[in-house]
């Protein structure tokens, strides 16, 4: 139930309530008066009970404004800076569809939400919000929605530095101005200081991929991580050929590289910077212990809708629900309740030449210590050999430019996943102007793939290479090896060089677009943005 509808109903009723307590001490206050005339004031003696009924109905009174007050939406009542807002443009209702979506999505989180048309937010509540999702629609070429023309119009240019945000634009890319409003949005932001939580998602014409994508960010930015996709990908099942321990000895968790094979036919085609959508599974244990505590036979066999299987088989790659709710259920009808986990996304590291799809996996682990959904299955679950559910997803945000331009790579952690397949392109188009900036803890352990990057320097297709180590020697970031080499950088970028950046979103990303604003200054930052010559695929 819509929670605005539900709050409206609460202030029906207690209007109602206060109108028939009103009748009530009507009725009672009658039998008081002394003679003909009703308005007549009461005798002396009974004055008492007049002034307990009158104390009765202001407490009465007071009571119900209390629990309007309470019961008022978050929409309407709430400006605090702890909660989300949540703000939609909308033309035909599908923009504040999926912001309802999101926000349920965050208060499955936990998280405190205020949900507003564009039209209703304010300087004032802008200032008094910490971090902010946005969805617009485009409508014409490049056009607001009506209720959203005077938006930016009225707004002043006051600093948002202290706003996080995430903004999905909707369009069609029929028109040539696609996503253009969102993509105003997005500048407007960004021209006053607010920080991007990761980049702009477009939306062509409802694409559900990207769909997925912004609902995977939205869960891993406060919402509801264990929420089924609203879109569940189209899976193929590919092999797993090989995994192998990148860093023993780390003080990081376990980061493994994992090589897959399509499970029949031929190896598909993508492209660097392109996404792996993994479908994850729950360890046998979990679903065995789930299986005893409702006494169900997990070899019986069902149908949800994808062939006859074992009913453990899709439990494996299900929500589990609460055995008490289901216990009784015969297996078809529990196999037709479930919802399938949500996906994993991860960075391809390789490109198709080379024979295999290659991913860079860091074990991640809840509060409780157990691993987390997607790199449990992935690290430790599945075996060698066993099926993994994958999908390809286009990120073309995260495309390579022309191999006649330089290139510049920078990132941290498994964000080198990314940053290699891009490296493997360019050295397959024979591109020789690349240089790569890294970060992680320390040179020994942490330095995926490092044998053969220096072997790409020592041959030439790495032009230069610079690492940042952040637990040993100087304790650098990247973000210090670029403001090392401002000057560098800077002639880089003056001979047409695009700058792709793959890692943390959290720390990494936002210190390297201060230094870039730092080295280029923030208007030519930006015309980069603008350009396609400065592109992020961060998490």
């Amino acid at each position: 139930m819509n929670p605005a509808s539900g709050s409206s109903r609460t202030a029906l009723f207690g209007q109602l309530a206060l109108l028939a307590l009103l009748l009530l001490a009507a009725c009672l206050l009658l039998p008081l008066h002394g003679d003909d005339w009703w308005p007549a004031a009461p005798s002396a003696d009974r004055r008492w009970l007049a002034a307990a009924i009158a104390a009765a109905w202001l407490l009465a009174t007071a009571l119900c404004l209390r629990n309007g007050r309470s019961a008022a939406p978050a929409s309407a009542a709430s400006t605090g800076g702890d909660a989300v807002l949540v703000a939609w443009a909308s033309q035909t209702g599908f923009a504040s569809a999926l912001a309802e979506r999101s926000a349920a999505m965050l208060r499955a989180g936990g998280r405190e939400v205020v949900v507003l048309p564009l039209d209703q937010v304010d300087a004032t509540r802008l200032a008094a919000t910490r971090r902010a999702l946005f969805v617009a629609s485009t409508t014409g070429e490049g056009d607001p929605p009506d209720h959203a023309l005077g938006f930016l119009r009225r707004m002043d240019d006051r600093d948002l530095a202290h706003l996080e945000y995430a903004l999905l634009a909707l369009g069609d890319r029929n028109y040539a101005a696609f996503c253009g409003f969102g993509r105003q949005l997005d500048a407007w932001l960004r021209d006053r200081g607010a920080l991007p939580l990761f980049d702009r998602v477009e939306v062509d014409n409802a694409d559900e991929a990207a769909l997925r994508r912004w609902q995977y960010e939205v869960a891993r930015i406060g919402g509801d991580a264990a929420a089924a996709d609203w879109s569940a990908p189209a899976y193929h099942p590919w092999r797993l050929a090989a995994r192998q321990l990148l860093n023993p000895g780390s003080q990081g968790s376990p980061v493994h590289a994992l090589s897959l094979q399509p499970a029949s036919g031929a190896l598909p085609a993508w492209q660097p910077g392109d996404i792996a959508e993994i479908g994850p599974g729950h360890p046998p244990q979990q679903v065995a212990a789930w299986l005893a505590a409702t006494g169900l036979d997990g070899t019986a066999q069902v149908d949800a809708g994808d062939g006859p299987q074992p009913l453990a088989g899709l439990l494996a790659r299900s929500v589990l629900p609460d055995p008490d709710g289901v216990r009784g259920l015969a297996p078809q009808a529990l196999a037709a309740r479930l919802q399938r986990l949500p996906h994993r996304e991860y960075s391809i590291a390789s490109i198709p030449a080379e024979g295999r799809l290659q991913l860079l996996v860091r074990e991640m682990y809840r509060q409780d210590g157990t691993p987390g959904l997607g790199s449990g299955w992935l690290c430790r679950h599945v075996p060698v050999g066993g099926t993994v559910d994958l999908r390809l997803r286009s990120n073309p945000g995260f495309h390579p430019p022309a191999a006649d331009r330089p290139l510049v790579l920078v990132g941290n952690g498994t964000g080198i996943a990314g940053l290699r397949a891009h490296l493997a392109a360019r050295i397959a188009a024979g591109a020789r102007r690349n240089w790569l900036l890294f970060g992680e803890r320390n040179a020994a352990c942490d330095l995926f793939f490092g044998d053969e990057l220096r072997r790409w320097q020592e041959a030439g297709w790495l032009e230069r290479m610079d690492l940042a180590f952040s637990r040993e020697g100087d304790r650098a970031y990247v973000q210090d090896r670029l403001r090392a080499a401002a000057a560098e950088l800077a002639a880089w970028v003056d001979a047409g060089a695009t700058i792709l950046v793959c890692g943390s979103a959290g720390t990494m990303a936002p210190a390297v677009d201060t230094a870039l604003a730092t080295i280029l200054g923030a208007e030519r930052r930006d015309a980069l943005r603008e350009q396609g010559r400065y592109r992020r695929d961060v998490y």
